[in-house]
């Protein structure tokens, strides 16, 4: 197996975390990064790379967040690799538990937290 590049600088190669055996375990970050401290930031939903932006307001009851954690981003068909715009809705967390219940196929996309 190859030494894997480093996941944040993608520059150096990942430091080594153990020996098991005849088997070498690395981490996710080479030495530089792991002691200046940087973190891997979460890569963007597939729904954000194909341009949609989640809105401030339900599209299914119209409710105004304050806080974007309040609203979640649902594929209308079920296929969460189909992030087309017309099939992507902005729901708050009231009506994840009704679609949920329901009959309605809709599936959340690409849960990520917000930072």
């Amino acid at each position: 197996m190859n030494r894997p590049l480093c996941l944040t600088c993608k520059q150096r190669f990942c430091a080594i975390n153990c020996y098991r055996g005849d088997k070498i375990y690395y981490r996710k970050m080479c030495e530089h990064c792991l002691k200046r401290g940087k973190k891997i930031k979460p890569s963007e939903p597939n729904w954000a790379l194909s341009g949609y932006k989640k809105k401030t307001i339900c599209d299914k009851c119209g409710f105004r967040s304050r806080y974007s954690a309040q609203l979640l981003v649902y594929h209308i068909d079920g296929n969460l690799n189909n992030s087309a715009v017309r099939n992507l809705r902005t729901i708050c967390q009231n009506c994840v538990i009704e679609v949920s219940k329901s009959d309605l196929i809709w599936r959340p996309g690409d849960l990520q937290p917000d930072l």
